[in-house]
């Protein structure tokens, strides 16, 4: 009888984990099919992207590693203008994302700002907003370590999301065709930014 029992059991947790594992995989394929929540236009789709490739003659292909086009955002500055990554083509673009809470970030902010004046570099500071306390926060970062080059706020971190931001800093080195040629996780120096833009056409 106890026999019969516990193969009952065997029976019906296999049979429970079975079903969980086609219902969960089902859900999988769905949300890998849906569009990300939320997603606006700050990201292009890719879509957008394919017919962007036509336009420019980049055979690039979209993503995050060196070597990929680096996926286009348009984001709004803590000045209230709007900055699109693929309007920059043809100049060599830093994607720097930051919040001011990040010791690594803090330390870095007077290299950059000593890279942005001595280089003929656009830097585009993409701050984690969503994780900031309020804009003034930012805004007193700002002015405290006098940084000129444009802010951009990721209100809804949809543009870190897209960019699979997890230790912050993280910059991408973009050439002048919109191609990353390098990635840093974590803080970077002086030297070291100047060494890899050196790198890119």
């Amino acid at each position: 009888m106890k026999k019969a029992i516990l193969i009952i059991i065997i029976v019906g947790m296999f049979s429970w984990a079975l079903y969980d594992f086609v219902f969960s995989s089902n859900d999988t394929a769905e949300q890998a099919d849906a569009p990300p929540a939320g997603s606006g236009n700050q990201i292009t789709t890719q879509e957008n992207q394919t017919s962007e490739t036509e336009k420019t003659g980049d055979s690039s292909e979209v993503g995050l590693e060196v070597g990929n086009l680096a996926p286009d955002f348009n984001l709004s500055t803590m000045d209230g203008d709007t900055i699109q990554l693929s309007e920059l083509r043809g100049e060599r673009v830093m994607v720097n994302f930051w919040a001011t809470w990040c010791p690594p970030c803090r330390a870095e902010m007077p290299d950059m700002q000593k890279f942005y004046d001595d280089k003929d570099i656009n830097i585009l500071a993409i701050n984690l907003t969503e994780t900031e306390s309020d804009l003034m926060t930012i805004q007193n970062f700002v002015s405290d370590f006098e940084l000129t080059f444009p802010i951009l706020k990721d209100e809804n971190t949809e543009v870190a999301n897209a960019y699979q931001i997890q230790p912050i800093p993280t910059t991408f080195m973009v050439d002048s065709n919109g191609i990353i040629q390098y990635k840093a996780f974590g803080a970077m120096n002086y030297d070291l930014m100047v060494q890899e833009f050196e790198k890119m056409e």
